[in-house]
């Protein structure tokens, strides 16, 4: 009885494993935002281009709570290339259903956005070899105000991500 138990065991933990793996990630990074995002906080992923040849999907990934009070979210996203060129984007993503309900995935008041940054309208491909870096920093305005929101509440966690394009 108890080989049969470590058998089930043993098979129950290498189904876990392999579905647990996420075989198209290539880079997936999260950095913490301690109680508030500052307007002038950047986070920043630095990562080595995986290859030259193949096409990618970048994103940006955020994870927020029912502290978070806009119905989207503006950010200002740099991809800064070997050679020195960067490429700076102002983007919008949609946060929330008209009804304030905050989208994304997660069963508690903790949600996750996988939110498109390049290779959705266009294949991505690295044009460089060498090392790469992503700044993300918000960029969010109350109405009328044109300062801008300091310090971002709801916002926990801000990732990036590359995964093989399909």
């Amino acid at each position: 009885m108890q080989k049969r138990n470590n058998k089930l065991l043993l098979i129950a933990a290498l189904c876990f494993l392999m579905l647990g793996c996420d075989s198209k990630a290539v880079f997936d990074v999260y950095e913490s935002v301690p109680n508030q995002w500052h307007k002038d906080s950047l986070a920043t992923f630095k990562f080595q281009a995986p290859d030259t040849t193949s096409n990618y999907n970048l994103y940006v990934n955020i994870r927020n709570n029912n502290e978070y009070k806009f119905n989207n979210l503006y950010l200002i996203v740099e991809l800064n290339y070997p050679n020195g060129k960067a490429v700076k984007d102002t983007l919008e993503y949609k946060m929330a259903a008209p009804n304030g309900e905050l989208l994304g995935a997660g069963f508690s008041d903790v949600k996750e956005s996988k939110l498109w940054y390049r290779g959705y309208d266009a294949p991505f491909k690295f044009t460089e070899e060498g090392n790469y870096s992503v700044n993300v920093q918000h960029a969010m305005r109350e109405n009328g105000d044109v300062n801008g929101v300091e310090n971002l509440e709801g916002v926990t966690d801000i990732g990036f991500r590359v995964e093989h394009a399909q």
